[in-house]
């Protein structure tokens, strides 16, 4: 009776603690560990700031190195990431296939992707909204001026549809023409075969402050067409491969909160100053088993790649070209809306 009942409270025991401990057993991240590599989604190299290519054939940006930081955390080597171009249009599918593990490039969390498409998100790690730039010499000051005009767009994006949606519930009339690539894009506005640009916000800052050789000839007009958080897609059916994605981009903006960088961080591994530095850092055990990774790959993510302010910046923010305020993209406790899940 002794053996039955201590067997018994052994189980109970059991059942209490192995959720919090078990193993993850993602068939993403095994695939990704067998391949040695993980594949992101890229683009056409011409997303300033998010997707780019540098004058060395060689691929920059913010979710560039936030697959990095995905990869380093993964395999131990942001190397190992694999960048596949991809157009707006195809990445859903590539992801569907296969052909992509994950995509990290600029995609707004929607109802429509995330019901109908068999997607699921990651926690949101930017917020933007579309906005309309138009040509200064048209006196155009709000989009109600945009009445009768010409409107261009990228296609296959969710912008394209906001656009709409908002000239219709201000009744101006206009014409809508998309092109599939940006590169594309940006030459029709600046020959004129269009009034107005809508795109992202972020994105036509950017344009106009790097590529446009007057800025002050075109204006952004305030109309704020949407507020999107921009997350990464998933397949769905994987939810450990998706907690995974979640805690790779929490604990991104907790060493950003708790002031670790890649400078210090192997310095604060080795004397963590708290109990949350020293569980994140891998200084005490348990930071690996729950995702099915090494204890330490958050420290090797960060040692490689930086916390979640040191890649804004590197990309969009102070030590960039674009120089473009954090404004939401910056942590709840500096004024943004970015903040992490607890760490327990």
């Amino acid at each position: 009776m002794l053996v039955k009942h201590l067997a018994l409270g052994l189980a109970v025991a059991g059942a209490l603690v192995l959720p919090g401990i078990a193993k993850a057993e993602s068939p993403t991240i095994k695939a990704i560990q067998e391949r040695g590599t993980l594949l992101c989604s890229g683009h056409n190299g011409s997303y300033f700031g998010f997707v780019e290519v540098n004058d060395r054939n060689e691929w920059k940006g913010l979710d560039i190195d936030l697959c990095r930081a995905m990869t380093t955390a993964l395999l131990g080597d942001p190397e190992k990431a694999q960048i596949v171009p991809l157009s707006w249009a195809q990445r859903f599918p590539a992801l569907q296939s296969g052909d992509v593990d994950v995509i990290i490039k600029a995609t707004g969390w929607t109802m429509g992707r995330d019901t109908e498409l068999g997607l699921q998100f990651s926690i949101p790690y930017f917020f933007g909204g579309a906005q309309f730039m138009a040509h200064g010499d048209l006196g155009i000051t709000d989009a109600k001026d945009l009445e009768g005009g010409t409107i261009c767009v990228e296609a296959g994006t969710t912008i394209e549809r906001i656009a709409a949606n908002y000239l219709q519930s201000l009744a101006v009339e206009h014409t809508m023409v998309s092109y599939e690539k940006a590169s594309e894009l940006r030459a029709a506005y600046l020959a004129n075969r269009c009034d107005s640009f809508v795109a992202w916000g972020p994105f036509l800052a950017v344009l106009r402050a790097t590529e446009l050789e007057n800025p002050d000839a075109h204006v952004i007009l305030n109309d704020q067409l949407s507020n999107e958080p921009i997350s990464a897609a998933m397949r769905q059916g994987d939810e450990d491969f998706v907690d995974f994605t979640n805690w790779m981009l929490a604990a991104l903006l907790i060493a950003e909160e708790e002031g670790i960088t890649s400078e210090n961080v192997e310095e604060m591994a080795a004397n963590p100053p708290n109990p949350k530095i020293a569980r994140l850092l891998g200084a005490e055990p348990g930071m690996g088993e729950r995702l099915g990774l090494r204890d330490t790959w958050a420290k090797e993510m960060i040692a490689a790649m930086g916390n979640y302010g040191e890649i804004y910046h590197r990309n969009l923010g102070e030590n960039s070209p674009y120089k473009l305020e954090r404004g939401l993209n910056n942590l709840w406790s500096h004024g943004g809306v970015l903040y992490a899940p607890q760490l327990d």
